[in-house]
């Protein structure tokens, strides 16, 4: 077949043509698109502002403000779409996109998965931004609850993302869901030791540190009978529950409670 340079010529100015000709209208598919966009962020800022101040939900701000900016700049697009393409249709999108398509399909069950997942979560405040949460081998404060997944904030300075799907059906342990949290230790002394005397200078020593809750007031109590000796658990409460806070104040509580049971001669372990 023999090469014709004057047809190749003309489709290429053809379609220069043709665009040339379009060009307006990708102007005004953009500019339409921009002024959804930002009427998409003015949106989203205005129904989190208008959700705290009358449900003073913070998550439920985030999931209408999230939904209206999502919706709107999908308008913005068909609309844009619709004027810089001739004979677009939204189902032509769609026939685009392949979501008839199995792989596409199973891609797409799984963001849609993770997106109502994400939503749940936001409605019904298992936990919030800020919570000190644990699942499985992961702990650590949470940063932000996005569509697809959850950002954590390892005490240790890293990132853990977690899909959001996980987190709706697995156990989740929320540290800092309650003002009090209750530390304990245990500690095994010897069956020839006072036991009523142990327990009465560990409380006496515990009482007088520095953040340890009067109410609920701490205790001792025998539970178990070991090879070695007789083992005691000490617990205590402490406000506020974070991990640092419980830190510290088991720093504090062991470190007098060693003091105590060496100056009365306790045999511990």
């Amino acid at each position: 077949m023999k090469f014709n340079f004057s047809e190749a010529t003309a489709s290429v100015q053809e379609m220069i043509n043709g665009f040339i000709e379009r060009a307006p209208y990708f102007v005004i598919a953009f500019v339409v698109f921009v002024l959804f966009l930002f009427a998409a962020k003015a949106a989203r800022t205005a129904v989190g502002a208008i959700t705290r101040r009358n449900r003073r939900h913070f998550n439920l701000s985030l999931v209408m403000g999230r939904l209206s900016y999502g919706v709107i700049i999908f308008l913005g697009l068909l609309i844009a779409l619709v004027i810089a393409v001739p004979g677009f249709t939204p189902g032509e999108l769609v026939n685009v996109l392949g979501l008839s398509s199995v792989a596409i399909g199973f891609a797409f069950r799984d963001i849609l998965q993770n997106f109502l997942a994400g939503i749940l979560l936001l409605l019904t405040e298992p936990f919030r931004i800020g919570d000190q949460i644990t699942l499985n081998e992961y702990e650590g404060t949470v940063e932000d609850i996005q569509t697809r997944a959850t950002f954590i904030k390892t005490y240790d300075g890293r990132r853990v993302v977690i899909p959001n799907s996980n987190l709706f059906t697995n156990s989740v342990t929320v540290n800092t869901a309650y003002p009090l949290r209750r530390l304990e230790h245990e500690i095994t002394i010897g069956f020839a030791d006072d036991v009523e005397r142990t327990k009465q200078t560990l409380l006496d020593t515990v009482e007088k540190i520095p953040g340890v809750l009067n109410h609920p007031a701490p205790d001792v109590l025998i539970v178990k009978l070991a090879d070695n000796g007789i083992v005691l658990r000490l617990r205590w409460w402490m406000q506020p529950p974070r991990r640092l806070e419980s830190l510290l104040s088991q720093d504090a509580v062991l470190e007098k409670v060693a003091k105590a049971v060496s100056s009365k001669k306790i045999d511990s372990s």
